[in-house]
């Protein structure tokens, strides 16, 4: 992150540079701080678990195969993957992608040359060195990072066993799992009825009813509380809650695989509410993902899977799609509900309004596409007037890429220099309420949001 900033700017960023990462939301793979081994190879940790880097070169005819992406890329070369990787490092200009990778390059594994086939073979073998180092092992670089608290995203069905052995390690790092329940609650997941039947096995419930299948979910929860998650998280392709007098009914057909879409999505959104209503019983804060049409590339979903970069963000209606949930739970200060929208014209329109008004919500930070500078600087333009900042929930970084975090960080630490900056010169506020505030929009509000403790 080069460039030269104005004064007031530069004081600000230096108030947060060095304060602690709370990192309340992420993707980062737990078994790597419970095991704490090397790294496998710089492909492995750089190129082949970050969809913003495949899916860029994917969009420009690289197969997806050749980057060791899902099955059929399994016998990859890892150094040809970062060698195709480097020849091809010219086309992320522009791109916030950019901007973390090289930071993560010279900050975090200081590698001074720049990355292009010429110098790809001899950056693969500095980083392969780097990360056989104690140094360089995944506690260490937690501890280096200052990292606080670092979320991962679990699905319901985890049997939790790498954060166990953490809790028992004697580590002093904090990584906790987030509740992740879409396989168990969403019938339109093509596993769902499998997914039943192992909730069914692992929580010793017979589901054959719906009030056994929430009892099941409850014990669930329970047991990622005891490992110290402080969050569920919920996604959403098409908005929608819905309040059912007799959800038994409708739970047999789900669970037997006979619903039809129309009965799957009044399911979901009906359990969209019943886990609201966990929340309040049992603090855990409630995160909705909404506004992405989830693997739209039919061929690269057959061929490696879920999740590969084909994600696309569509129109959101909050408004409409929460109405049920809100006018049922959404009074309820013990409620905590995150938002995070890919469609930023619900920024102004519904997000702000909203978490103006309602006591149980707050604002996620920009998410996926619109985690970098101008997506920062949007976000804080079309929210702030109308929500305030004691309604946001500060920053997440939400990512795969481990080595990435400190890069955005210190990314948003920088965009939120600049908007604080902006709106001492507009008049908005003094110095001194904007120095208040930089360490709450950093770490402070995450913090909050997540009911994390210090």
């Amino acid at each position: 992150m080069t460039g030269t900033l104005s004064t007031t700017v530069e004081r600000l960023y230096h108030s947060m540079k060095d304060l602690p990462i709370v990192s309340p939301h992420g993707h980062c793979d737990p078994s790597w701080f419970a095991r704490n081994q090397p790294f496998a190879n710089p492909a492995a940790l750089l190129v082949t678990p970050d969809h913003y880097l495949f899916r860029m070169l994917y969009s420009q005819g690289i197969p997806m195969a050749d980057l060791g992406i899902g099955a059929p890329g399994a016998q990859a070369d890892p150094r040809e993957v970062f060698r195709l990787f480097a020849a091809h490092w010219h086309l992320f200009l522009g791109t916030p992608t950019r901007l973390w990778m090289n930071y993560v390059l010279r900050e975090t594994l200081q590698i001074s040359q720049p990355l292009n086939t010429q110098t790809a073979d001899v950056i693969y073998d500095h980083i392969s060195e780097r990360l056989q180092q104690p140094a360089f092992l995944p506690r260490a670089l937690y501890e280096r990072f200052n990292v606080e608290t670092l979320a991962t995203t679990d699905s319901a069905l985890d049997d939790l066993a790498h954060h166990k052995s953490l809790r028992t390690s004697g580590w002093s790092g904090r990584v906790i799992p987030t509740f992740r329940p879409d396989g168990v609650l969403d019938p339109l997941d093509p596993d769902f009825v499998d997914n039943l039947a192992q909730l069914a096995k692992i929580t010793d419930h017979s589901l054959g009813d719906f009030d056994s299948y929430l009892s099941a979910l409850r014990m669930r929860r329970a047991e990622f509380k005891a490992c110290g998650a402080t969050a569920s998280d919920h996604a959403i392709d098409n908005l929608h809650t819905e309040w059912l007098s007799d959800p038994d009914r409708l739970y047999r057909r789900v669970s037997q695989g006979k619903a039809t879409q129309d009965e799957a999505r009044r399911f979901y959104g009906h359990m969209l509410i019943e886990m609201a209503q966990m929340s309040i019983d049992d603090g855990l804060v409630m995160q909705l993902h909404a506004g992405s049409c989830r693997n739209t590339n039919r061929a690269v979903l057959d061929s490696f899977g879920r999740d590969m970069g084909a994600d696309m963000p569509i129109t959101t209606d909050w408004v409409g799609g929460l109405d049920a949930l809100l006018n049922r739970v959404g009074n309820s200060a013990a409620l905590r509900l995150i938002l995070f929208t890919l469609d930023e014209t619900t920024y102004a329109r519904a997000l702000a309004p909203m978490a103006g008004h309602w006591p149980c919500l707050r604002i996620g930070p920009p998410w996926w596409f619109h985690d970098s500078a101008n997506g920062i600087a949007r976000y804080f333009d079309q929210v702030v007037e109308t929500a305030g900042y004691f309604n946001l929930a500060g920053f997440n970084d939400d990512t795969r890429a481990f080595l990435s975090i400190p890069a955005r960080h210190d990314l948003w630490r920088r965009g939120v220099a600049i908007h604080l900056s902006h709106q001492i010169e507009r008049g908005a506020f003094g110095l001194t309420e904007a120095e208040d505030l930089a360490p709450l929009l950093a770490v402070d509000l995450a913090r909050q949001a997540y009911r994390i403790e210090v």
